[in-house]
């Protein structure tokens, strides 16, 4: 039987987990797992201000997204942004929510 109910399916809102769209044996959950990226925060803390300016991104996010585009030989940070948005495992290796922007 035939059936065409594919932008139906598109429109279902479904729970799932963002652990359970990214293979175990990924190469960027091995590097999650490989490296304790808090020592970020000890390195930076003196360039952040607590009550001044607007709210900053997670420094270590910061670190990961130019670590993405060399490790997937991304050109452009543009592109390399483009690509984050799509990628499911970019965005769980960066701590994104797949609505985030």
């Amino acid at each position: 039987m035939m059936t065409s109910n594919t932008e139906r399916k598109r429109e279902q809102m479904q729970f799932v987990s963002m652990d359970d769209l990214v293979p175990q044996d990924h190469m960027l959950r091995l590097i999650d797992k490989a490296i304790d990226w808090s020592f970020i925060y000890d390195l930076v803390e003196d360039k952040y201000s607590p009550d001044m300016g607007r709210p900053s991104m997670d420094p270590v996010t910061l670190i990961k997204i130019p670590f993405i585009q060399y490790l997937y030989g991304i050109k452009s940070m543009r592109q390399t942004i483009k690509e984050i948005e799509v990628n499911v495992a970019y965005r769980w290796f960066l701590g994104l929510e797949l609505n985030e922007p």
